[in-house]
């Protein structure tokens, strides 16, 4: 059974989403990215604006790059910059990688190039989407 956020009553989304953007960011923001943390960070540049951000996500090494599940789909403002811009600084683990050639690929491709675990993890959330980058 998926329980993935885009199954969710939109009022409710809405309220995480807002909460995550305006508490939990900021304060991952800081303290992702460094050794231990579960969060990575990724940093990229407005399309509009022009504004360096810092977003904190998941993150899974592969080779040749990482993968980023997409929980809160295709949309989101932090995805769009990076798509936009090609390119990005992904700080994960201590490690701060810059990453490029950006693509939305679907469950089915990711799923063989996570570890058993992490498929299972996402398998149960739903999750219908990641972000796969290389490292530049």
């Amino acid at each position: 059974m998926a329980i993935a956020p885009g199954t969710w009553p939109r009022p409710v989304l809405r309220a995480i989403r807002l909460s995550n953007k305006y508490l939990l960011n900021p304060i991952m923001g800081s303290r992702g990215g460094k050794k231990n943390s579960y969060a990575a960070v990724i940093r990229h540049t407005g399309r509009k604006s022009g504004t360096q951000y810092s977003t904190p996500v998941g993150a899974d090494r592969v080779q040749g790059g990482f993968l980023i599940p997409l929980a809160y789909g295709t949309d989101a403002d932090w995805l769009r910059n990076v798509l936009t811009a090609g390119c990005a600084r992904l700080s994960v683990e201590g490690e701060t990688f810059d990453v490029t050639a950006p693509e939305v690929i679907d469950a089915h491709a990711a799923s063989p190039l996570l570890p058993p675990k992490r498929q299972r993890t996402f398998e149960r959330l739903g999750i219908p989407h990641y972000l796969r980058v290389k490292l530049a």
